[in-house]
């Protein structure tokens, strides 16, 4: 019922964008899952095709200027456009709605409640363009139906991974296969957190700087644990151990510890990783026997965090650093302090 078209969806690390969408998806989803309420005035042919997220108000079209008419648009016509109708001559009406619908239009929403007399839905149910009637406001339901339409047409790309939502911070564990990604990923789930996705994870550019991720929705929150089989984690653990989706903060990379390689101690130089032309901090986790990786991942999701508002724990002790050079720096005879000026007389 009318996603269409994709490119090589589902294949592991490979960039793929919705070319169209069907009326009959578009009006089911308004419904469904933007819970917008939907009357059908006329049917139509609602599989025509929907090919991009911008709308437009046909007020000139109705008026008589249809040069720069962006007929391939999802139309919208509010009060303004309803008021003009209504004010001409049922001659006048249909001529201006014979404007509108000799092209081929994808569907048209008439907003506030507004409608349209029998001898216009006679014209449209003739052409078979698809017409629907909302309660809703003009401004509100082209807000609700340009975000949706947005969604559906924003680049995705689908990653080789598992992305958990550790303290509010959704952190993607990447590496190659059989590295451990599902293994900690369920270990911070027994540790009370939340699994989105896990082996295949669906990315989806939301604005600028925002990725979203979600699981495919074959496998959902099923995880592959090598050794053991097919893990389902909501069965398991209880709805409270998964999410349907979590933007995507923080890269962990998982890879076997090899000596040759160097690593950052104290994290002076920031990484990043770019995720559909978004630069994500990038953490270089090396796996060693005895290394714990998920209270690792739970350190990098706090530590995160109080970056977030405005504490860099690194820079702090830069600075602490600096001041002791520069102390040492005047005063040669300086020796080391300890962390206490007085041991209390517990001397435990």
């Amino acid at each position: 019922m009318g996603e269409q078209k994709d490119s090589n969806r589902g294949t592991p690390d490979t960039r793929f964008q919705k070319e169209s969408i069907t009326v009959e998806f578009l009006v089911e989803q308004l419904r469904k899952t933007v819970l917008v309420p939907l009357d059908v005035i006329e049917e139509g042919d609602t599989g025509r095709l929907v090919v991009e997220s911008n709308l437009h108000r046909p007020g000139l079209a109705l008026a008589g200027y249809v040069e720069l008419f962006t007929h391939q648009r999802v139309q919208i016509i509010g009060n303004t456009e309803s008021q003009y109708l209504k004010q001409l001559t049922g001659k006048e009406r249909k001529a201006a709605f014979e404007n509108l619908i000799q092209f081929p239009i994808p569907c048209l929403f008439l907003t506030s409640g507004n409608g349209i007399d029998d001898d216009l839905a006679r014209m449209a149910r003739e052409k078979r363009v698809p017409v629907f009637s909302t309660s809703v406001s003009s401004t509100q339901f082209a807000s609700l139906l340009g975000d949706f339409l947005e969604d559906q047409f924003a680049p995705q790309q689908t990653r080789h991974a598992s992305l958990v939502d550790v303290y509010g911070v959704g952190i993607l564990l990447t590496g190659k296969a059989g590295i451990g990604k599902s293994e900690v990923a369920l270990d911070l789930v027994e540790r009370g957190h939340r699994l989105v996705a896990d082996d295949v994870v669906v990315a989806t550019q939301k604005g600028p700087n925002v990725i979203m991720g979600s699981g495919t929705d074959l496998v959902q929150h099923f995880m592959e644990i090598r050794g053991l089989g097919i893990v389902d984690v909501r069965a398991m653990f209880g709805v409270r151990a998964i999410r349907f989706q979590k933007r995507i903060e923080v890269v962990v990379d998982l890879h076997v510890w090899q000596k040759d390689e160097e690593y950052t101690r104290l994290g002076m130089v920031e990484d990043h990783v770019s995720i559909l032309n978004v630069k994500l901090p990038r953490v270089k986790l090396p796996i060693v026997p005895g290394k714990n990786i998920t209270v690792i991942c739970e350190v990098i999701a706090m530590n995160y965090l109080l970056k977030h508002y405005g504490y860099d724990a690194k820079k702090v002790l830069s600075d602490r650093l600096s001041g002791r050079i520069e102390q040492k720096t005047r005063d040669r005879k300086a020796e080391p302090k300890r962390g206490i000026e007085y041991f209390e007389h517990d001397t435990e």
